[in-house]
């Protein structure tokens, strides 16, 4: 069975970026059902699967990270409204027996991601 997991790295400082608040919907006829919270460890990790093999299945999903809150405490300063608050990363798993891996490179005012291993 497959799983999902992520991990979000700071390109600002070059760092894991820990304390960020993630949580995962699953899309169903366009509404989002939320399916699990977490947050990310000093790896820029978080301890567990974000979707464990218990539940992982087909389908459209949101991942949802709490950026503004991170630099915020990062002591980062931005003007209101900000450039980024949260990041939404909508992806599609088709593979019930693949390990997905969505990696976040963030700063500021910027993010990538991408399917990693």
């Amino acid at each position: 069975m497959g799983y999902l997991t992520t991990h979000v790295l700071d390109t600002m400082s070059g760092t894991p970026a820990s304390g960020i608040a993630i949580t995962l919907f699953k899309i169903e006829d366009e509404r989002k059902i939320k399916i699990a919270a977490s947050m990310t460890n000093s790896d820029g990790r978080c301890d567990n699967p974000i979707l464990p093999q218990a539940i992982f299945s087909i389908g459209k999903y949101e991942l949802e990270f709490e950026i503004k809150d991170y630099f915020n405490a990062k002591g980062v300063k931005q003007e209101e409204p900000y450039f980024l608050e949260n990041i939404i990363i909508r992806f599609g798993i088709n593979d019930p027996n693949s390990h997905y891996h969505v990696p976040l490179l963030v700063s500021p005012y910027g993010y990538s991601t991408y399917r990693g291993s």
